[in-house]
């Protein structure tokens, strides 16, 4: 059996989730998020927990039954606290700055890069070379956040780019020089 399809998730206050035949949707102070999940696995909602059952024991509704048991535990995390991804930009005259709900980048470019929130993310700015990225739909905060760190990944030899908070870059010697 799965060990995480059969984990109950727990309904912090003020959560509250719908099942309608195959779309599930949790409801929360932060907002509300929807999810199609597949007819092989069902859902219970009783006290405040949900449990996910599967019908059969298939190599792929095991899949399902973990998969869908993680995703709607992300749901009703981002409804009632959120998620956020943090980003900084390394390197001389690296910077970004917020123009209404887009993210203008000076990232060594001719020019400046700007990115659109989409809806339902919002950017922080509370440093010159610090970006805040957050909103209730984990996957999607995350891919922002990835689709800001490709305008400019890091690069292994001075270390210059955008890069997660806590993410390490490897460095490299680079040459040896003429001696």
């Amino acid at each position: 059996m799965s060990r995480i399809g059969k984990a109950p998730i727990e309904l912090p206050a003020g959560v509250e989730v719908k099942i309608d035949d195959n779309l599930v949707s949790v409801k929360g102070p932060k907002g509300s998020l929807d999810l199609e999940i597949d007819p092989r696995v069902s859902l219970t909602v009783d006290d405040g927990v949900v449990t996910v059952i599967r019908d059969n024991d298939d190599r792929e509704v095991r899949a399902l039954h973990g998969l869908y048991r993680a995703l709607i535990a992300n749901m009703v995390v981002g409804v009632s606290a959120g998620y956020s991804k943090e980003l900084q930009a390394v390197g001389v005259g690296y910077r970004g700055a917020l123009k209404g709900n887009m993210l203008e980048l000076q990232v060594g470019y001719s020019h400046p890069v700007t990115i659109e929130a989409p809806e339902g993310i919002t950017f922080e700015v509370p440093e010159p070379t610090k970006f805040i990225i957050s909103g209730i739909d984990k996957q999607l905060v995350g891919q922002v956040a990835a689709n800001i760190r490709a305008v400019r990944p890091p690069e292994p030899y001075k270390g210059k780019g955008i890069r997660y908070v806590d993410e390490y870059v490897r460095r490299k010697a680079g040459k040896a020089g003429a001696a």
